[in-house]
């Protein structure tokens, strides 16, 4: 019976792929489109368009308080570049989850690093960009020169997200 089962190796590895396995190398892609402060469109290669949302950081809704400043950023680090793409898992919006580098390193810690993101909390976990959240905060750049600024999560909460129709596709 075991010798009849080699086969089903030949479609795990693709399947691996599509969920997301850790054990997959990154693929590269070109980014398509920046909708705001963390999603992204990209292709890669010849294969079609994805949808990300960057792994481990929170940006403002589009319509929030600096939104259009952490979309604005993202675009002007990544438009029309290619990056290296991790891909970790869907989230409940159907986007990729993942981890996005580019020739300068790990774009979701520049983000957060630059005052344009929180840390993704988790629980009482303070994140994986804890330490770029705080040096953001202590040298009050983008959205922590504000006062106090609105988590993402609490304002989603407060007023529902910005944009209630689906993302439009990014075109060809």
């Amino acid at each position: 019976m075991r010798q009849g089962w080699w086969w089903m190796w030949l479609l795990l590895v693709p399947l691996a792929h599509a969920q997301g396995d850790p054990r997959v190398e990154p693929l590269q892609a070109r980014v398509l489109r920046v909708v705001d402060g963390d999603s992204l469109w990209v292709r890669a290669a010849d294969g079609p368009p994805l949808r990300l949302r960057l792994q481990g950081m929170d940006a403002p809704e589009i319509c929030q308080s600096h939104g259009p400043q952490a979309r604005d950023a993202l675009e002007r680090r990544l438009a029309r570049r290619t990056v290296s793409v991790k891909l970790l898992r869907k989230d409940s919006y159907d986007r990729w989850l993942a981890r996005v580098n580019d020739s300068e390193g790990d774009v979701a810690a520049w983000m957060v690093a630059q005052g344009h993101a929180w840390s993704a909390r988790w629980q009482r976990q303070p994140g994986p960009y804890a330490p770029e959240e705080k040096a953001a905060r202590q040298g009050r750049r983008g959205l922590f020169a504000q006062r106090q600024p609105e988590e993402p999560r609490a304002f989603r909460l407060r007023h529902g997200p910005c944009g209630l129709g689906p993302t439009p596709h990014p075109g060809p």
